[in-house]
C-alpha cells in the first residue's frame, strides 16, 4: 500500500480539492497542508506505537476499516467528520497539536483555524488506509507497530517498497516541547521536493 497515493495519486487530489473548496483556499496551498499532515500523523502514530501505545492504534483502527475508502467522495462531499477527526488528533498528537499546526501554518500561509480543518480532514483518511491494510495482513499490535516503523523510517529498502518516507524531521520536530516555531523549516525542508510538483 503506497502512502504517497494519499498525497500525489488520486485520492491525495481528491482531498486537496476538497479542502481548497471547503476552505475557500487555493488549491497549492491546500496541497502543501495535506503534504505536511499525512507524514505528521504518521509520525505520530509511529510514535505513539513505539511508546506502547500500539495496542490502542490496533483497537482504534479496528474501528477504521477503510471503508472511507470505499466512498471517499461521499465522506469529502460532507466535509468529513469532525467529531471522529478531532477524536484521532487529540489521541495521536496530544499536547503536540498546536505545534503541528503552527509548523503547517508556516510553511502553507494558512491560519491555525484552516490546518486544523484540513488536519480533521485528513486524520480519518489515514486511518482508514492503515485500517485497511491491518485488516487485508492480519496485523496484531506487533505488525502494526512494525507497519509505522517501515513507513516513518526503516531502511530506505523497505521505505521504497512500502511507499514510506523518512520522516526523522517530523518525529524531532513532536519532541520539541517549545511553541511550535524552532526547527519546523529544518523538519519541512527534509521533504524536499518529494511532495511538491
Amino acid at each position: 500500500m503506497d502512502f504517497t497515493n494519499l498525497i500525489q495519486g488520486a485520492i491525495g487530489q481528491q482531498i486537496i480539492g476538497s479542502a481548497a473548496s471547503h476552505l475557500g483556499i487555493n488549491e497549492s496551498q491546500a496541497q502543501t497542508a495535506v503534504s505536511a499532515a499525512v507524514p505528521f500523523l504518521l509520525s505520530a502514530l509511529n510514535k505513539n506505537a513505539q511508546n506502547g501505545g500500539a495496542d490502542g492504534i490496533a483497537s482504534a483502527l479496528g474501528q477504521h476499516d477503510g471503508s472511507i475508502l470505499d466512498n471517499l467522495s461521499g465522506f469529502l462531499g460532507q466535509g468529513g467528520n469532525q467529531q471522529d477527526g478531532l477524536g484521532i488528533l487529540g489521541h495521536v498528537l496530544g499536547n503536540k497539536q498546536q505545534n503541528v499546526e503552527a509548523a503547517i501554518s508556516q510553511e502553507s500561509g494558512l491560519n491555525m483555524g484552516q490546518v486544523t480543518q484540513i488536519l480533521v480532514l485528513v486524520a480519518p483518511i489515514v486511518m482508514g488506509y492503515l485500517g485497511k491494510q491491518k485488516q487485508t495482513e492480519g496485523l496484531d499490535s506487533n505488525g502494526i507497530t512494525g507497519l509505522l516503523g517501515g513507513l516513518v523510517g526503516g531502511s530506505s529498502a523497505s521505505t521504497a517498497n512500502q511507499g514510506g518516507i523518512n520522516l526523522g524531521g517530523f518525529e524531532k520536530l513532536l519532541d520539541q516541547d517549545g511553541d511550535g516555531q524552532l526547527g519546523i523549516g529544518d523538519a519541512m525542508g527534509l521533504l524536499g521536493g518529494f511532495f511538491k510538483k
